[in-house]
């Protein structure tokens, strides 16, 4: 079953247990799927989809630390609690181990030999990783190994 449909699904599922809050988190992430289908003229691929994800997860990231900022916990724990349900439909993330032992690999297989190519490495990591690592983990997990 596709991530899409999952998704779909879950909205029906919470519409009937009466869960409003997933309900309409779901329906956002499903509005922000079809805008995308709509100005591109595409169908979805996960990968994609993925991708739409993880940049909801990250909006919703950023405005935890803006409400922090400005004292307003009620409001941070609402956008948790999006990022709770967001997560849930993104693949497992790679554990710190796995990661790391992947990018070593990659280093080697590559040839970087300092910071400087650190982009490289990055595009390489987020092609083959995919949405089982978090962008800003990678990059912290990168720059720890060419440091």
């Amino acid at each position: 079953m596709s991530v899409k449909t999952q998704v779909l699904n879950d909205i029906k599922e919470a519409m009937k247990n009466k869960d409003d809050f997933k309900r309409d988190t779901l329906r956002v992430l499903n509005a922000a799927f079809k805008q995308i289908e709509v100005d591109e003229r595409i169908e979805l691929s996960d990968e994609r989809i993925y991708q739409i994800i993880a940049s909801e997860i990250k909006k919703r990231k950023d405005a935890i630390g803006l409400y922090q900022q400005g004292n307003r916990e009620d409001l941070a724990q609402k956008e948790q609690k999006e990022v709770d349900i967001l997560a849930g439909y993104l693949p497992t993330q790679l554990s710190d181990e796995e990661l790391v032992g992947i990018l070593q690999e990659m280093i080697q297989t590559l040839g970087i030999t300092d910071i400087k190519e650190q982009g490289k490495l990055m595009k390489e990591a987020k092609a083959r990783m995919g949405a089982s690592v978090d962008g800003k983990r990678l990059n912290e997990f990168v720059r720890k190994l060419l440091m």
